[in-house]
């Protein structure tokens, strides 16, 4: 039992022993295990921690490469940059000094154009000055053409008398217009001229053309305007009135200063009476058609001439004309004509009286409306028909003309006053004892008052007392008219006067 539970015992202790084995084996085991876990773990650590080291290392060496990166980015930014700034710098200066140059340019440009525009507004105002000089120069031409006439002109009388004795009327004229043509005028006012010259009456005929009425300049000065730019000269318009008055006393002065050149050429036993005529050259404006109005017409003796004081600087011509007994259109710068007081025929050199102011009349003139000069040379030319002669007018200062005529009848001749009134009443009373005034005051043989109104009693009577005046009515004046120049005139009275009857009207 003993060796049996000694074998138990022995198997159980082997098996004991085995399991002991077994379990120190595995322990053993378990620690090897255990140790090589541990050692795995370790190395697992240690790799991890190789790897967390390599990690580190290449993350930091990632992290300085970045840093390289960047710092090697960031240099070549700021490179990039600098080099962008550099030249945006220098670009910038480029366009600060290509800004510089235009405003330069442009200040230079305006400077430029500042002067040229100073230039050219002072050259438009020395361009204003000298236009006003030049239209006060004209003026002052045809201000002057009067007074600044030619002289030495009687040197031309001894040779106009030889052409004469040599080749009659058509010498003298030639060696005359030879002469005038000769004379010196200011530009644009000379005028072709024509001569004739009747021997028998010592008349010389004078028909002038007259500038136009452009030679009065439009404007009466010139001045600069600045706006708008770049300015320009612009002319200061004269005023109508004034151009209309600037050209009656030019043609008033022409007219003076032909007749007077020629008294100045022609010796005083050929040339006693001058008559002048001054047309001038133009264009009808309602028509269009060339026409030749005559602005001036008188006919003057070398005694009446000679009193006139030209060279006097107060002188008026318009009023001269007027103290000539001149026909003066009262339009002229209109072209309103007049009836000259003669024409004569170039083609023949002799009087064309059928073409005179009677001519020129209407066939039936009303005696009240027609033209007072026209008026007055109307009765002039009636009494040299009667058979009067050496007519010499006067102003007139009542519509009317105080005549001195001579009667060459040695039986009832002498000298004779004339007056006449162109009125549409009775001549006052007073105006018949003015006449025997004049008459005692000239010692004239007689007088004569007619008019084309009539006479109240007092008037009648007082001239019939005085015997030598003789008082014509209008019904008178019309007889007179009809019998001896055939104008069958009329009278347009408002109301027929006493003892008339309407038939003596009309």
């Amino acid at each position: 039992m003993a060796r049996k539970k000694s074998l138990a015992g022995q198997l159980l202790s082997v098996y004991q022993q085995r399991q002991k084995a077994k379990a120190a084996e595995q322990k053993r085991q378990e620690q090897e295990e255990s140790q090589r876990a541990r050692a795995a773990e370790q190395e697992r650590q240690r790799q991890e921690r190789a790897e967390a080291q390599a990690a580190r290392e290449q993350a930091r060496a990632w992290e300085q490469a970045r840093k390289a990166a960047e710092k090697e980015r960031a240099d070549r930014a700021r490179k990039a940059e600098q080099v962008v700034r550099d030249l945006e710098r220098r670009q910038a200066e480029r366009e600060r000094a290509a800004a510089q140059r235009q405003k330069a340019e442009e200040r230079a440009a305006r400077e430029t154009e500042k002067a040229a525009k100073a230039r050219a507004a002072e050259a438009l105002r020395l361009d204003a000055e000298q236009r006003t000089r030049d239209v006060l120069d004209r003026l002052e031409q045809l201000e002057t053409i009067l007074l600044r006439r030619a002289t030495g002109l009687h040197a031309h009388r001894l040779p106009a008398e030889a052409a004469f004795v040599g080749g009659g009327a058509d010498g003298l004229v030639a060696v005359l217009e030879r002469a005038l043509t000769q004379v010196g005028y200011p530009e644009g006012l000379r005028g072709e001229c024509r001569l004739a010259f009747v021997p028998e009456t010592r008349e010389l005929l004078l028909e002038l053309d007259l500038p136009g009425q452009d030679v009065v300049p439009n404007a009466a000065g010139y001045r600069y305007r600045a706006s708008p730019v770049p300015g320009a000269v612009v002319p200061q318009p004269r005023k109508q009135a004034e151009a209309k008055a600037l050209y009656q006393e030019l043609v008033a002065r022409m007219a003076l200063r032909a007749i007077d050149e020629a008294f100045a050429l022609t010796p005083p036993a050929l040339v006693d009476v001058v008559a002048f005529n001054g047309h001038v050259h133009s264009k009808d404006k309602a028509t269009g058609k060339l026409i030749r109005p005559c602005l001036v017409s008188l006919r003057s003796t070398r005694e009446t001439f000679d009193d006139l004081v030209l060279d006097e600087p107060e002188l008026d011509p318009v009023t001269c004309l007027h103290h000539l007994n001149a026909i003066v259109s009262q339009h002229p710068y209109d072209l309103e004509p007049v009836r000259p007081v003669v024409t004569f025929d170039l083609s023949k050199y002799k009087l064309a009286p059928e073409v005179d102011v009677v001519a020129g009349l209407d066939s039936r003139p009303d005696l009240v409306a027609i033209n007072p000069i026209e008026f007055e040379h109307l009765i002039r030319r009636l009494f040299e028909e009667i058979g009067l002669k050496a007519w010499v007018t006067q102003a007139s200062r009542d519509d009317g003309v105080d005549a001195v005529a001579t009667n060459e009848d040695p039986i009832t001749g002498g000298l004779c006053i004339i007056q006449a009134k162109r009125t549409k009443n009775a001549v006052p009373a007073e105006a018949v004892r003015a006449l025997a005034g004049v008459m005692h005051d000239k010692a004239a043989a007689k007088g004569i008052l007619v008019t084309t109104g009539w006479f109240g009693k007092t008037s009648k009577d007082f001239a019939y007392r005085t015997g030598r005046m003789e008082l014509i009515d209008g019904r008178g004046l019309k007889a007179l008219l009809l019998e001896h120049l055939d104008i069958d005139a009329l009278i347009g009275l408002p109301k027929v006067p006493p003892g008339w009857e309407a038939r003596d009207l009309t």
